[in-house]
């Protein structure tokens, strides 16, 4: 979630001089312009309802999305009927799936604070056209946020001896849980990408749940009951079509965050922390060093690789010359005077003194957002976590995850925007 953009000055350094052909990043930033939106803008509202969970009016809204061009939708439907075959053999007789068109769908809180953005495809049946299909499309990350916390985050966790590889390649169970699900966008590229990857999520907003399954095409079997067990027995044809060998691997739950954590006897190698309210606000109990929540996620992360990764509203551009939060900007970035408290928290409570781990922050490109990340087992002498060390580290890490994962964008850009260690 994110509260508003910053200018763009000058161009992004590039600390790579080997060129790699990337496939076309359709979340790139220069395509914010569709789906910013204000009231003369030409979205059109998919889902509006009140939350009984502080979050306001949550609202769903639809823009018309320009990539991919039209010239490229036979490729997905040559996909789906591939599927068809591969799923449900002779699905595809009744009638080829065919693509309506793209948009990109942002779920708001209180008609101002823009939560997530996803890019849906639209699909339907050539024997039932009035029945329309939403598939989020899984490899498009819209905001500069989630690229930062993949990009640090996964190289961080890399840079910790865990063997990434092996769960990039589903060789090996990698365990993440995500506190915050809004439109689903940052677990369907975990699931997407790391095929090892099992990938649990705690909401606590029963109405966000349901924009995100309902109106952005969030994968509908996912869902899951308090006792663990799905809330579907069994998917229906078409989510087996768009989502077999993914869906199977997300775990959706409702919950409060800290009852979650406190009450799950679950290791987790990676936690992305993305939960803010309608006001704008990071729960207090969520980094308090004193909380229930922080004392419980550190029994639950893995104590030689575990790694968390915490999006914050707020980052190094934005302060005074003294390091201090300007009081003009509290009512945009509520939480920014907060900030170097959250990261000492987690910093102290996750590592502890004299531990093996770091914790750092990355500002994020384009938006008022900074990205903590906290890590256990990054070295075995703690003396050697200098700037230029972890920093060497990590960038050496990202190139080949870059190369592996296929990503169309570059790490390298997230990792060394505003890079600052945390004491």
């Amino acid at each position: 979630m994110w509260p508003r953009s910053r200018a763009v000055s000058g161009c992004l350094r590039h600390f790579s001089k080997a060129v790699r052909r990337r496939a076309e990043d359709e979340g790139d930033w220069l395509y914010s312009s569709e789906w910013w939106g204000s009231d003369s803008d030409d979205g059109h509202t998919v889902l509006r309802s009140t939350s009984g969970k502080g979050n306001g009016v949550v609202s769903v809204l639809a823009y018309p999305s320009s990539r991919p061009s039209r010239m490229h939708w036979s490729g997905m439907e040559r996909w789906l009927q591939q599927r068809c075959e591969e799923v449900y053999p002779g699905y595809g007789n009744g009638g080829r799936l065919r693509v309506l068109g793209y948009q990109w769908r942002v779920l708001r809180f209180n008609d101002v604070t823009r939560q997530s953005t996803a890019k849906v495809m639209a699909a339907y049946r050539e024997n039932t056209p009035g029945v329309v299909y939403l598939m989020q499309q899984p490899h498009c990350l819209a905001v500069p946020y989630l690229k930062s916390m993949v990009s640090a985050g996964l190289t961080t966790i890399a840079s910790c001896n865990f063997d990434i590889m092996s769960a990039l390649q589903g060789k090996k169970n990698m365990h993440i849980l995500c506190i915050g699900n809004g439109g689903g966008s940052l677990p369907l590229f975990l699931a997407s990408k790391v095929q090892g990857a099992i990938v649990h999520i705690v909401e606590i907003d029963p109405l966000v749940i349901s924009a995100s399954i309902r109106a952005m095409g969030f994968p509908a079997f996912s869902l899951g009951t308090q006792s663990g067990d799905r809330a579907v027995g069994k998917p229906d044809v078409i989510d087996e079509i768009m989502w077999k060998g993914i869906h199977e691997r997300i775990y959706l739950y409702e919950g409060d965050a800290e009852e979650f954590i406190v009450n799950n006897t679950n290791l987790y190698d990676m936690v992305f922390v993305d939960a803010y309210d309608g006001d704008d606000i990071f729960p207090h109990k969520l980094w308090s060093p004193d909380s229930l929540f922080l004392k419980a996620l550190s029994n639950r992360l893995h104590p030689k690789h575990g790694t968390v990764v915490v999006n914050l509203h707020s980052d190094s551009d934005v302060l005074n010359y003294d390091g201090s939060f300007p009081s003009e900007l509290e009512q945009i970035l509520p939480m920014g005077k907060y900030v170097s408290q959250v990261c000492q928290a987690y910093k102290d409570v996750l590592v502890g003194k004299g531990g093996s781990g770091l914790a750092f922050t990355v500002a994020v490109p384009w938006v008022c957002n900074t990205s903590l990340i906290v890590c256990r087992g990054f070295g075995i002498d703690s003396k050697y976590f200098h700037r230029d060390f972890v920093i060497n580290t990590l960038i050496s890490k990202s190139r080949e995850l870059e190369h592996v994962m296929d990503l169309p964008f570059s790490c390298l850009e997230y990792i060394k925007s505003g890079f600052i260690l945390v004491d």
